[in-house]
């Protein structure tokens, strides 16, 4: 038997790699993967390093549009992964094994605040040393069958390979907290972000390619005895065979700040807490090989004084015209689209947090509580050509409500107008609706170690008051005193990072007209969203600490240092009365991320 088994296999052998070169007799094994972001999408240009078992880099390779990445020829041993892509946290995993005749696929997940490796499995090759007719000869022969009961998927064949995903239902853990400090809060055209306090965030994979995520914030508002919180869990799906909307549910409260000698809520007793409750369901679908869609809707519940609810769908289509560039059309109504919005920008890897801390922009029109709202149609185009980026985009903004910080000696100003910030220590004004229309055009250009910059100019509505003072102290002649003035604005940003320190760091400068407030608009369909003034972003690692796993990093936001878009008014009695678009804000923390 035993001689009969060994002419099989030797005739095996020579058969089946007749026909065979050197290179497919399988001594090697390989590695491939796929990149992608954190809606599913392929990432193109993301570049993936192989390091050997001594932290030496043996192969580079840069992903193909569907993010796609292969290493063959690869001798046997442990062997670790690094993928980078500008905007994105590096991801690395270590000790992923080759083997002969193997191939290991690897799952990559590039985000701003979490990018994550995991091995999905680990299985032989398509075509080995054994012909298909061989197997068949092989399975057919009473000498051999018994050898053949082994499972390719055994373990004990496989020398240890990972299992498939299912056999561990919690994989690719990893969270973040951050401590904060510095001014109470932030201000954007996206909403007020309140003091975050503490913050942390955690996520994992289930199965594979299920994704739960869980994130919060703490703090305690100075003058009032009620926290500022919030709370969001999420539930996603990437899987390529099968499309699976993205659920998210969110709670928040904040109590507005009370100022010495102010009585914003006479009568009332205590002052009152904003809370809101949001659901969010999205999903991105693949019409055609050129056209995908984004879609989605948020049902939100504001209590505060009265009790709103709010519904906001937004939708991005995407044509990809290949080397010719391609084309954006999106549309949002109401709330912010953070979906589409958060997926552009690039704010070091925080923009999830600065989304559970983002209340709605809430004023009071002649003692009534009012939300602002965007409507926002928009429309943009964008090629790659080489190192260098071209974009441009037209778009028209209806918003109601609008809501600008002011502020005021006079405590009796605006009486029943005006509202205490939740991101400053100013008051938050209604000045009413107004529509604009606008266009930009950006150049970005690429250059070595992640840099890149960006120049920006377009033009647009922006509000400015039609009088240089009032003549009472009512909010509702403020109010009316604004007009709309068409207005050209320009920005230039740079960001990279430092190759010695691993400082990342990105500048930008907004320049706008005196006089105005603006520009405010979120842009759907391009990569940057300019904040007015001088800005600027730094995150710094720390040096890692023996026996600690996972890394910290300090961070550090500076916005409108030059306080630009004050626009000064006198009130009646002869104060004055600052306008403000974005008020200058300080914020730095420390970030421990594992």
């Amino acid at each position: 038997m035993i001689r009969t088994t060994g002419v099989v296999l030797f005739a095996a052998l020579l058969g089946g790699t007749g026909n065979l070169s050197g290179a497919e007799l399988k001594l090697f094994g390989s590695i491939q993967g796929q990149v992608r972001n954190g809606a599913g999408v392929g990432q193109m240009g993301a570049s993936v390093f192989l390091m050997n078992r001594y932290e030496r880099i043996v192969q580079r390779v840069l992903t193909a549009p569907d993010g796609h990445f292969r290493f063959d020829a690869l001798t046997p041993d442990n062997y670790s992964v690094r993928v980078s892509l500008s905007s994105f946290v590096p991801a690395m995993r270590s000790n992923i094994p080759v083997r002969a005749g193997f191939e290991s696929f690897l799952n990559i997940q590039l985000a701003t605040l979490f990018s994550s490796i995991e091995l999905v499995y680990s299985n032989p090759t398509q075509t080995g040393l054994l012909s298909d007719d061989w197997k068949w000869t092989l399975r057919s022969s009473t000498a051999t069958r018994p050898v053949l009961r082994f499972s390719p998927n055994d373990p004990w064949l496989n020398g240890g390979a990972t299992p498939a995903p299912s056999s561990s239902p919690l994989a690719a853990t990893s969270g973040l907290v951050r401590v904060s400090a510095g001014d109470q809060g932030l201000s954007s055209s996206l909403g007020s972000e309140a003091d975050l306090g503490t913050a942390f965030a955690l996520a994992t994979s289930l199965f594979g390619s299920n994704v739960v995520k869980f994130s919060g914030n703490f703090g305690y508002a100075p003058g009032t005895n009620t926290p500022t919180t919030g709370f969001r869990t999420s539930y996603s799906r990437h899987n390529d065979s099968a499309s699976a909307p993205n659920v998210e549910l969110t709670v928040r409260q904040a109590a507005m700040r009370q100022r010495a000698g102010q009585g914003f809520f006479s009568g009332q007793g205590a002052t009152p807490t904003l809370r809101t409750m949001s659901v969010k369901v999205s999903e991105k679908t693949t019409i055609t090989d050129a056209i995908s869609l984004e879609y989605g809707a948020v049902l939100e519940s504001v209590v505060f004084i009265e009790h709103l609810n709010l519904f906001s769908p937004f939708a991005r289509m995407t044509y990809d015209l290949g080397r010719i560039g391609q084309i954006e059309a999106g549309f949002s109504s109401g709330a912010p689209a953070l979906d589409l919005i958060a997926h552009n920008r690039d704010d070091g890897g925080q923009e999830q947090l600065l989304g559970l801390a983002m209340f709605p922009r809430v004023s009071l029109n002649n003692g009534r509580a009012r939300v602002q709202r965007n409507e926002t149609f928009e429309l943009g185009y964008r090629r790659a050509a080489g190192s260098r980026t071209y974009a441009a985009s037209v778009y028209q903004d209806f918003i109601r409500d609008a809501a600008v910080t002011f502020d005021s000696v006079n405590n009796d100003f605006g009486d029943g107008d005006r509202l205490p910030d939740l991101a400053s220590r100013s008051s938050i004004f209604n000045m009413g609706n107004y529509k604009t229309i606008g266009y930009s055009g950006s150049v970005t250009q690429n250059f070595h170690s992640n840099w890149n910059a960006t120049v920006m100019a377009g033009a647009t509505g922006m509000m400015s008051p039609g009088v240089s003072s009032l003549e009472t102290n009512l909010g509702s002649e403020l109010r009316h005193s604004m007009r709309p003035v068409r207005k050209a604005w320009a920005s230039a940003r740079v960001m990279g990072q430092m190759p010695a320190s691993g400082t990342r760091l990105t500048a930008s400068y907004v320049w706008t007209p005196d006089g105005t407030l603006g520009p405010t608009h979120a842009y759907l369909t391009q990569t940057n969203t300019p904040q007015l003034g001088l800005n600027f972003q730094v995150h710094q690692p720390i040096p890692a600490v023996s026996g600690i796993p996972g890394r910290l990093e300090m961070n550090a936001e500076l916005r409108n240092l030059l306080a630009q878009g004050y626009v000064p008014i006198a009130s009646a009695d002869g104060s004055m009365l600052l306008l403000i678009q974005f008020p200058r804000s300080f914020r730095g923390g420390v970030s421990f991320i594992f």
